[in-house]
């Protein structure tokens, strides 16, 4: 079997789905270059790798390989505000970025957006010095 197109990856593939959004599912998988042609022309549509693809891209893995902890729950990705205000980045994501207790981040906010800068090692050293 040969591929009819590149298949669509990452955000790319979530921009042309988002796009796409009324065909079937067929279709939009077809669309994004999830299909093979048979020697014989019939064209068949891999929806298990568009499906597989489109959870990668979300950033979710269905590895059936990896551990999974017994412990706590899975990293969803979203947050939300506590009722004392607080907003917690839990254990999962900080080991994920190899963070390290004591790292330090600069807090930039936007309209409806917060960036977490992280302060470089030399940053923090000059402003031990200059203090």
């Amino acid at each position: 079997m040969a591929e009819t197109a590149t298949a669509l990856r990452g955000k790319a593939l979530l921009k042309k789905a988002k796009e796409l959004a009324n065909l079937p599912r067929r279709e939009l998988a077809k669309a994004c270059g999830y299909s093979t042609t048979t020697k014989g022309g019939e064209t068949r549509v891999n929806l298990t790798d568009f499906y597989d693809a489109l959870l990668d891209a979300r950033g979710i893995a269905l590895d059936p390989e990896a551990k999974k902890s017994t412990r706590g729950r899975e990293a969803s990705y979203r947050v939300s505000v506590h009722q004392n205000g607080q907003l917690v980045i839990g254990s999962t994501y900080t080991q994920a970025m190899g963070l390290k207790p004591g790292d330090e981040f600069e807090i930039k906010l936007g309209y409806k957006h917060i960036h977490l800068i992280q302060v470089d090692e030399s940053e923090k050293d000059g402003e031990t010095e200059a203090a």
